[in-house]
């Protein structure tokens, strides 16, 4: 082999390990869509990814940078939100109406995030117009790094499940409805994985409904990703004969504990190990019921599918397994107490989880939050927490801070309910960077509410029905209180969690009740640094401007230009041609 290209081998080799040593990048293009399906059995109209429902499942790795090209073919903006991706410092890539202006008709934006220091169990949905209530979610997988060990052994089979609440009204029927101050009622169905029941009853479940249906092998062990992408409804999860470990919700190793149900509340996620442990004398009923509907029509709400061994010796037949406790809200919160942190599983990082000891730091900021039903405000019906209902700029948040626009919003959202009218207005929360912060969720209306906060996986310290006082913190679990990024307050009751404020941005905390949160129950969390942090990262090159910046607007209408969904940057695909070269000069001299 001649010198000079001995030399520039070794030169390339040594070049392309480092560069391609980074954080992979992975890339998608989606076309979010009307398409036409039948879940109940009666076909309409759904918000589909690439033609399905649900949509992919976004499978990463920590610390991969993930790149999604969306066109939005709907009839109406757009936003994808990436609900427990915690978008350090960026939450430009949020996904809601405070970070980002919406993605008009016909147009595509590009979101790029880092999965930065996370592992678990997500999904994605559209946050506006109640266009989750037609579909449009998916799943978001992200893995440990291979120098992480998993507290489990690895699982022969990896399956996403979703549960949700359904009508056959359309989203934007649901809207006007809500708009109305109409109760959305009991739902018409309970799908998993976007399908219908499973013709459990005859004289329940019509003749003609597809169903869904997971073929397992004998004696195997399947990690399943559960997860409640619904409107309102509070899920019971159960599977015929089969106990559900659990091992991982929303990005945290929990105390692995069996279970033979478990309440998944709206936007909530949850990872079960589950032993493919019996004779397959039949199949097994996968059942999604809900919780909490007081009706005599909520049998017709019960979501059913299939386990099917590849050794099973017939259908499933008879009735659906029992639940012992249904809409028993003591039962329901017990059970929530007794999901734990794994203290001493690493997760992301080496470290175990629980070498953060939340119990041990001083409290900076603390916030009662009470919400209420909705009521008439300015003659429009509305919910509130602490008695403001929020209003959403023209111009979002974040660009109105970005360019210094005044009388946007305003920093003075109340620490408690003040004696007050309540009101429409676009008021946040303005805390500290790396503060620490206590908020205590009191729930004064009638149904199961939950709470989500964009950018943070929180500490869940204490729940308990009555009202909160001061005197509360002293059932606080200070050491092992599972973090996550949803958890659920009961109707006559209140939920406390902790926050470390270690993530620089503007971040959306909300009812993920679609009902509650479309009519205003939210809020903005200011998390600034007051060194003026150069971390955080800049505005996007392919912002798009609205309200008051509209007229910094580009046309854009003509920008899609899909990539090749290459899981390789431009930059390493031109190393590896690069490579190619030099093997080729080498063997031809």
């Amino acid at each position: 082999m001649p010198t000079s290209s001995f030399f520039l081998f070794i030169f390339l080799f040594c070049f392309s390990t480092t560069t391609l040593a980074g954080d992979p990048y992975v890339f998608y293009d989606w076309t979010v869509s009307y398409i036409t399906a039948s879940p109940l059995g009666l076909k309409q109209k759904v918000i589909g990814i690439n033609g399905k429902f649900p949509g992919p499942i976004l499978n990463v790795t920590t610390n991969w940078n993930v790149v999604v090209n969306v066109k939005n073919n709907l009839d109406e903006p757009l936003l994808l939100t990436w609900d427990g991706i915690q978008n350090r410092k960026n939450s430009w890539q949020d996904g809601v109406l405070g970070t980002n202006c919406p993605i008009p008709a016909g147009w595509n934006w590009t979101y790029q995030f880092q999965v930065k220091d996370q592992i678990g169990s997500f999904f994605y949905f559209p946050s506006l117009s109640f266009q989750r209530a037609a579909g449009g979610y998916g799943g978001i997988i992200v893995n440990n790094r291979e120098v992480i060990p998993v507290p489990f052994g690895m699982p022969d089979g990896d399956i996403t499940i979703f549960i949700s609440d359904w009508y056959t009204k359309t989203h934007k029927e649901l809207r006007k409805d809500v708009e109305k101050g109409t109760d959305l009622g009991v739902p018409d169905g309970i799908l998993i994985n976007g399908l219908g029941p499973y013709r459990f009853d005859g004289a329940v479940v019509p003749d003609g409904v597809s169903y869904g249906t997971i073929n397992v092998e004998p004696g195997k062990i399947y990690r399943l990703r559960v997860h409640n992408v619904g409107i309102s409804t509070s899920l019971n999860f159960r599977i015929q004969n089969h106990n559900l470990l659990l091992v991982e919700t929303e990005g945290s190793y929990t105390v692995q504990q069996n279970y033979t149900n478990m309440d998944i509340h709206v936007g909530q996620s949850y990872s079960f190990l589950v032993t493919m442990d019996q004779n397959a004398s039949s199949d097994y009923y996968i059942v999604a019921s809900s919780q909490f509907v007081n009706s005599s029509a909520s049998v017709k709400a019960t979501g059913v599918a299939i386990l099917h061994y590849s050794n099973s010796q017939g259908p499933a037949s008879g009735p659906l397994p029992d639940l012992p406790n249904e809409n028993d809200p003591i039962f329901s919160m017990n059970q929530a107490r007794s999901i734990r942190w794994n203290v001493s599983a690493g997760a992301a990082r080496p470290n175990p989880q629980g070498s953060f000891k939340y119990g041990q730091i001083t409290v900076t900021d603390v916030y009662v939050i009470l919400n209420r039903p909705p009521e008439l405000i300015d003659g429009k019906w509305r919910t509130t927490l602490n008695g403001i209902s929020y209003l959403p700029p023209s111009t979002p948040l974040k660009l109105a801070q970005q360019f210094n626009i005044p009388g946007v919003y305003k920093l003075d959202f109340p620490n408690r309910l003040m004696n007050r009218p309540p009101k429409i207005d676009t008021s946040l929360i303005n805390v500290t960077f790396k503060g620490f912060m206590e908020i205590i969720f009191q729930n004064n209306d009638t149904t199961v509410q939950s709470y989500h906060m964009n950018g943070y996986a929180f500490f869940v310290v204490g729940m308990d029905f009555g009202v909160w006082t001061e005197n509360s913190r002293g059932i606080y679990n200070k050491w092992d209180g599972v973090a996550r990024c949803t958890t659920q307050v009961f109707p006559g009751a209140w939920t406390a969690i902790l926050v470390s404020l270690d993530n620089a941005g503007t971040w959306n905390l909300r009812a993920e009740n679609l009902n509650s949160w479309y009519l205003g129950q939210e809020v903005y969390v200011n998390v600034l640094n007051p060194e003026n942090d150069t971390q955080e990262s800049p505005l996007p090159d392919n912002t798009i401007y609205c309200g008051l910046l509209s007229s910094l607007q580009k046309d854009q209408a003509q920008r899609v230009k899909f990539s090749d969904a290459s899981s390789l940057s431009d930059a390493h695909r031109g190393i590896l041609v690069m490579l190619v070269i030099a093997f080729l000069a080498i063997f031809i001299e």
